[in-house]
C-alpha cells in the first residue's frame, strides 16, 4: 500500500466473512499483478498491460461486477478501481479469471479469455491515491452507490464533499465525466447541492429521464438490484468537468 505521513480517517468495513481458499490465492498470488504501489507511474503507456487511449476511475467499486463489466466492454480503455474492502477486491478477481471456490488452482493465475489486461486495483482509501494521479489524467470518475452516512451528524463522512471534489476536478480532465449513482434521497439532495456549488461542474441532464435511468453502458450490480428489490429507486447523475 502506499505510505503518506498522515493517513485521513477512514469510515467502513475493510474485511467481514472469512476469505476462503481461492479467493486467498487469487489474493496473494494473482492481486499483486495488477495492484498499484508506491512505484506504479501513472502513464498511460504503460500503467496497463497495453497502451490505453482513456483511463476511467471507480471508487468504492464493491463487489466489482460494474468494473469487470465496463473493463470487458472497453478493451482500449484502463480502469482503475479504488476498493478498502478485502472482500470485494477477492470478488472481482473471480470475476475477472474466473477462478471460484472448487475450481482446481492453477500454478499460474491469468485473465479470463477475452479480457484485456486494462484493470489496476488500489487497495486502499483512495484519498491516499489523489495525490499520485497527475493532473488531467481521467477521462470519467465513477462513485456509485457510496454509503449515504444519512444522520446529519454524519454528513462530513459523505465522499461527495468539497475537499474530494476539488482533487476530482483536478484529476479529472477537461469535458471529463463524474458519474454518481444513489439509492437514497438524502444522498441525492446532499449531492446534487454539492455539485450546484462547485465552479468546476455541469450537471448535464436536460430532462428526468437523464437521470432517472441508466446510462446506455451501464453495468448493473448487486447493491442496485437490492436496492430495487427493496423499494428504493436509484437515480444516475452526471457531471461535465468545466474546461
Amino acid at each position: 500500500m502506499l505510505s503518506i505521513s498522515a493517513k485521513p480517517k477512514f469510515y467502513g468495513r475493510r474485511q467481514c466473512r472469512r476469505i476462503r481458499k481461492a479467493k486467498t490465492s487469487l489474493l496473494e498470488s494473482f492481486l499483486p499483478q495488477i495492484e498499484i504501489n508506491e512505484n506504479t507511474s501513472f502513464n498511460k503507456e504503460t500503467l496497463f498491460g497495453t497502451p490505453v487511449a482513456q483511463v476511467c476511475l471507480e471508487i468504492g467499486f464493491g463487489n466489482g461486477e460494474h468494473l469487470a463489466g465496463q473493463a470487458l466492454s472497453h478493451p482500449q480503455t484502463g480502469f482503475i478501481g479504488a476498493e478498502v474492502f478485502k472482500n470485494g477486491i477477492a470478488n472481482l478477481l473471480t470475476l475477472i479469471t474466473g477462478i471460484k471456490e472448487g475450481s482446481r488452482l492453477p500454478e499460474t493465475f491469468c485473465l479470463l479469455p477475452g479480457r484485456t489486461d486494462n484493470i489496476r486495483v488500489f487497495g486502499d482509501d483512495v484519498r491516499l491515491l489523489f495525490e499520485r494521479i497527475p493532473d488531467g489524467f481521467l477521462d470519467k470518475i465513477y462513485v456509485l452507490f457510496p454509503d449515504p452516512w444519512p444522520k446529519k451528524r454524519h454528513a462530513s463522512r459523505r465522499f461527495i464533499n468539497p475537499d474530494n471534489l476539488r482533487e476530482i476536478a483536478r484529476i479529472l480532465k477537461p469535458g471529463g465525466i463524474l458519474r454518481i449513482a444513489t439509492d437514497h434521497k438524502v444522498y441525492k439532495s446532499w449531492t446534487l447541492r454539492q455539485l450546484h456549488d462547485h465552479p468546476d461542474f455541469r450537471w448535464t441532464a436536460h430532462c428526468g429521464d437523464d437521470w432517472k435511468h441508466p446510462p446506455a453502458d451501464w453495468v448493473e450490480t448487486k447493491y442496485q438490484r437490492k436496492a430495487i428489490a427493496e423499494g428504493r429507486r436509484p437515480v444516475f447523475l452526471e457531471f461535465e468537468r468545466i474546461k
